[in-house]
């Protein structure tokens, strides 16, 4: 499936690392390759342009060919704050997002969630009764309100998507796609 007219990926890089012991998750190899350039290679295809969120080891990241951009917000924020450079970035209307530890993501993933978009504002995946956040489409004009909730002090993506109208969209047939790894042992066991 390719995406729809004008979507940016955005894969989100930016995190510490720290339950993998502080190192740089998207750089750390998987069958002879780095995490990150497992998600590139199945985002890519699905997305009109693509973006690296990363706050460490940028020219690392950069090496893969496309833009990179840390957060705006300092102390390493979390996704939200990867998500919020990513925007500021996205020359489309939509944009939707990935982490880098997940390299088994859905190869429809991005046009599931456009088919579920709607008016709404935001299209996150979820497997069962468990949504999946960092995985999910999202309208580029709604920049400007996570700044705010990032100016307020707000981490949390559930706090902010509170606020937002947003649909969760099924992919029980796809559970084991959204496996990510966060620790050596998971790394390994992969």
């Amino acid at each position: 499936m390719s995406a729809p007219a004008g979507v940016t990926g955005i894969v989100l890089a930016g995190g510490l690392g720290r339950r993998m012991g502080g190192v740089d998750k998207g750089l750390q190899p998987l069958r002879g390759r780095p995490l990150v350039a497992h998600v590139i290679e199945r985002l890519a295809p699905q997305v009109n342009e693509l973006v690296v969120n990363a706050n460490q080891n940028l020219d690392a990241y950069r090496a893969f060919g496309h833009p990179v951009v840390p957060d705006e917000v300092g102390g390493f924020a979390g996704p939200l704050a990867g998500l919020h450079a990513g925007l500021g970035v996205a020359r489309f209307a939509l944009a939707v997002t990935v982490p880098c530890d997940s390299p088994f993501l859905p190869a429809d993933l991005v046009a599931r969630l456009a088919a579920a978009l709607g008016a709404h504002q935001l299209a996150v995946a979820k497997t069962g009764d468990q949504p999946h956040p960092v995985f999910c489409l999202v309208r580029t004009a709604l920049r400007a309100h996570l700044g705010a909730f990032l100016a307020g002090g707000g981490r949390k993506i559930d706090a902010w998507y509170a606020a937002l109208d947003v649909v969760e969209v099924p992919f029980d047939d796809e559970a084991e796609a959204f496996r990510n790894i966060n620790t050596l042992e998971e790394l390994r066991d992969a």
